[in-house]
């Protein structure tokens, strides 16, 4: 029988930690959620301030980074470029921020912030996903 490395809550806190220091040291105020490889929400959290529109959207950005398994930039730059195909595609976020998690090359969740701009989004996502890779 085959095996498979999964995410676990505690990883998952670890990579809303890591997202959650990064936006602090900016002082950016987001929402950070954490989805399993299903696309299911495993961990939330949202800055007390961060507007509530900001909850959805970070959510649906994990759960496309792992349906399409690849960052949510790869639609937002493919838009940008005239490929108005991906604002079709179902669960596609076309903005960045939204990143696959993975252990051992295989995509085990998702993780999605929103609440900044774009590219701060991105960065914050970064964080995470470094915090996940460094254990």
């Amino acid at each position: 029988m085959a095996s498979k490395p999964i995410l676990t809550l505690e990883d998952a806190k670890r990579v809303a930690a890591a997202a959650e220091a990064e936006a602090r040291r900016n002082e950016w105020r987001v929402v950070i959620a954490v989805v399993d490889d299903g696309g299911h929400l495993l961990y939330l959290q949202r800055s007390h301030d961060t507007q509530y529109g900001s909850v959805e959207t970070a959510i649906c950005k994990a759960h496309a980074a792992v349906a399409f398994q690849r960052p949510t930039k790869a639609s937002e730059d493919a838009v940008l470029s005239g490929r108005l195909i991906h604002l079709a595609l179902p669960g596609v976020i076309p903005a960045e921020g939204g990143v696959p998690l993975e252990i051992d090359d295989v995509v085990v969740g998702g993780l999605g912030i929103s609440g900044v701009r774009s590219f701060q989004d991105g960065q914050i996502a970064a964080a995470g996903v470094a915090a996940l890779t460094q254990s």
